[in-house]
């Protein structure tokens, strides 16, 4: 019982900081990166679809995005997706491409990027401990309901509390690259 709570919380907690990457993978550095613009919603035949299901995403030079539409009928749809999104991006068409540019960022839009950047990742660090106050709450049902002693209460919210700081630290780590990759000029 013990156990099968504890693995439910790992796995929770590390699809909790999965989530947390693909997230930042979204916020724009200064250099160009595929998870910028692959989760982009595309208005197709009248359906949200993520332009990545649309066409192969590849970065071209540092700073140069392409995305290779397969059907030319979604190549005006993508281009007003990628306009529409707040990245302030300005894609061109180049035949079968579609070629996304991305300028340098601005000390001030740097500094704007990192406070979204923190903001995202304190989300990411609740999400994991909403898990762990889940788990715990799991637990002390356990306990009241004497499937297991007091003791082994303890020692399992011990090795939660491990679990947790343990993805919390992986959370902060991932945010500090990212943080780096911002402020990189």
């Amino acid at each position: 019982m013990i156990d099968g709570t504890l693995s439910k919380a790992e796995d929770r907690m590390q699809k909790s900081v999965e989530a947390l990457e693909r997230d930042l993978a979204g916020l724009r550095t200064g250099r160009a990166n595929p998870g910028l613009i692959e989760h982009l919603q595309v208005d197709y035949y009248g359906n949200p679809t993520p332009l990545n299901q649309l066409g192969t995403i590849s970065v071209m030079e540092g700073r140069v995005l392409s995305v290779q539409v397969w059907d030319k009928g979604a190549m005006s749809a993508i281009e007003k997706a990628v306009l529409k999104s707040d990245l302030g991006l300005v894609p061109t068409v180049d035949g079968q491409n579609l070629r996304v540019p991305i300028p340098p960022l601005t000390e001030e839009r740097r500094r704007d990027m990192v406070k979204q950047l923190r903001k995202r990742l304190e989300e990411g660090r609740v999400a994991v401990r909403n898990v762990r106050r889940d788990a715990m709450d799991e637990l002390k049902k356990l306990e009241r309901d004497k499937e297991i002693s007091q003791d082994d209460q303890h020692r399992a919210q011990d090795q939660l509390q491990k679990m947790t700081d343990t993805h919390i630290a992986t959370a902060e780590t991932i945010g500090a690259q990212k943080e780096q990759e911002l402020m990189e000029v």
